[in-house]
């Protein structure tokens, strides 16, 4: 089964003192979907800084793509 996943952040979001985790230390969680360690954040989003707003992308391999239209099954 694929399914369509949307995010909308261009950043991760940092947790408390509370949320630290005694491997990975400082912990930012993944908001953009694209980090190879998700659910945490690796830094990828920077990949999305110039994003155009109501622009649809795809993400593959490091590359970007712009997505022209999302047609679905049942239409």
């Amino acid at each position: 089964m694929a399914r369509e996943v949307r995010h909308a952040a261009t950043g991760p979001l940092k947790l408390d003192e509370e949320d630290f985790d005694d491997e990975k230390g400082n912990v930012a969680l993944c908001l953009c979907g694209l980090s190879d360690d998700y659910p945490f954040c690796d830094g990828t989003h920077r990949a999305t800084r110039d994003e155009e707003e109501g622009v649809v992308y795809r993400y593959e391999d490091g590359e970007r793509r712009v997505v022209d239209e999302i047609r679905y099954a049942d239409e």
